[in-house]
């Protein structure tokens, strides 16, 4: 019975853990502090959901050159790239952003920007990853 358990509960971790994907960011010339990791989920009706959490992400007015906020981008597949929100910095210890796009994308980067509402970035890179 045991044996059986392991089993069962092994199987239940591998298929919760198959279901999304985990990319680490590399360590960021800009804010090298800054420990970043986004996740990807695809839902049954092929929707994408985003999900990045940062811990000692300095305020983006802390940076040189300065900015208003961090944008995050995705490069999608075929339909070039999106910004799909900001990545909220409330305390220096941890920050999160969350959203579900449309949008197939294996690429996902974070700007410092002065303005929330771009349809490309202008600002300096921060990091980037792949899927």
């Amino acid at each position: 019975m045991k044996l059986f358990n392991y089993f069962f509960v092994l199987t239940l971790f591998v298929a919760f853990a198959s279901c999304a994907t985990t990319a680490k960011f590399p360590v960021s010339s800009v804010v090298p502090a800054a420990e970043i990791t986004a996740k990807k989920k695809t839902d049954d009706n092929k929707n994408n959901t985003l999900e990045i959490t940062a811990r000692n992400l300095a305020s983006p007015d802390r940076l040189v050159p300065a900015g208003t906020n961090y944008s995050i981008w995705v490069v999608s597949k075929g339909q070039g790239t999106k910004n799909v929100g900001q990545l909220l910095v409330t305390n220096g210890d941890k920050a999160s952003f969350k959203t579900t796009t449309a949008f197939d994308f294996d690429e996902v980067f974070i700007t410092v920007e002065n303005q929330s509402d771009l349809s490309y970035p202008t600002g300096v890179e921060i990091s980037r990853t792949k899927f």
